[in-house]
Order: structure tokens, then C-alpha cells, then sequence
């Protein structure tokens, strides 16, 4: 069994409205929103043997606020997941060697969104009255939001309906434990 959790970057700032979309930085409730979502990781017990991640400043901040980590994954920097749709997620994803265990996907809106909604597949969302996590992710995949997976067989036969919805998350579920935070 392996397990594949797929994180929205954190939410990036438009300060600088003339930076290109790529080199946009997390703003200040992103890298909020990233700790959170870093402690909550944490103590889920959930740490990657493998990171694919964008090549994105808010990505690659992302990933930064998710350190330390117990035992520290390898991290593979990828220009094509940049904006990447579904299928060249899920292209990708078909690459990682059968070695690894749990993988962790930092990337982009809609993509990432598209990918989770494959993965669980038509029949398990038409379902999703009987699941509140499958209902809030046919809703949308919020900036920081993280879906993790169990996926039976290997990583190259990921397909539609390949994979277990375990838990979806996001920053503002935990935003009680994080209301007195600066």
C-alpha cells in the first residue's frame, strides 16, 4: 500500500503586481496557513520519502515551512509541474520508482484540485453525501488544502478511481489552535 498526499501551495501575495506569476511569494497568512498545515502533518505521522514540488517561489516556500522534517525526505524540484495540469501530475506521478512509499505532490490550482477529484473517481463524489472530506473536495482545494491517499497497486497504474480519499484538509480547519498566532 502506498500513500500520496497532494498539497495546494499556501496563499501567495500580489504586492508586487509587476513580479511574474512564477516568482509570486507566499504573503503572511500563507506561511501561517503552511505552519499549520506543517503541524498538522506532523502530528498525523505523515512524512513523504519523496517530494515533487513546483518550481514556483510559492511552492517552493511552501515546502520550506513544512521543514524540519522527522526523517528528511528527498525533494526533486520540477519545472513541468509549474502550473501542470492533471494529466501531466498524473504523467509525472507514473515516474516515481516503485521503491517509494509515500510521495508528496506541491503544486498548483486547478491541477492539483483535478487530480484529487480523478483519483477518487465520478462514483465516490455522486457518494460524497456519505463523506463530509469527499463533499469539501468537490467544493474546490483551497490555498494550503492537502488530500492524502492510499493507493493500491504501483504508482505507473494510477488512474481514475486509483485512490482512496484518507483525509482532506485545510489551513482554516485548524484555525482555532491558531487563533492567537501573530
Amino acid at each position: 500500500m502506498r500513500q500520496l498526499l497532494l498539497l495546494r501551495h499556501a496563499k501567495s501575495s500580489w504586492d508586487e503586481r509587476e513580479l511574474p506569476d512564477h516568482e509570486r511569494p507566499l504573503n503572511p497568512r500563507g506561511r501561517r496557513a503552511a505552519a499549520t498545515m506543517r503541524d498538522a502533518m506532523e502530528r498525523l505521522g505523515l512524512v513523504p520519502d519523496l517530494v515533487l514540488v513546483s518550481s514556483s517561489v510559492r511552492t517552493l516556500q511552501t515546502l520550506e515551512a513544512l521543514e524540519p522534517w522527522a526523517d528528511t525526505p528527498l525533494v526533486d524540484r520540477m519545472e513541468t509541474l509549474y502550473n501542470a495540469p492533471a494529466s501531466v501530475l498524473l504523467d509525472t506521478i507514473h515516474t516515481v520508482k516503485e521503491t517509494v512509499r509515500s510521495l508528496l505532490v506541491i503544486a498548483h490550482n486547478p491541477g492539483i484540485h483535478e487530480l484529487a477529484v480523478t483519483l477518487v473517481g465520478p462514483q465516490a463524489l455522486d457518494d460524497s453525501y456519505a463523506n463530509a472530506d469527499l463533499r469539501r473536495l468537490g467544493d474546490g482545494y483551497p490555498s494550503g488544502a492537502l488530500t492524502e491517499f492510499t493507493i493500491n497497486g504501483p504508482w505507473q497504474g494510477l488512474g481514475k478511481g486509483g485512490g482512496r480519499l484518507i483525509r482532506f484538509l485545510c489551513p482554516r480547519d485548524f484555525a482555532a489552535e491558531h487563533a492567537s498566532d501573530p
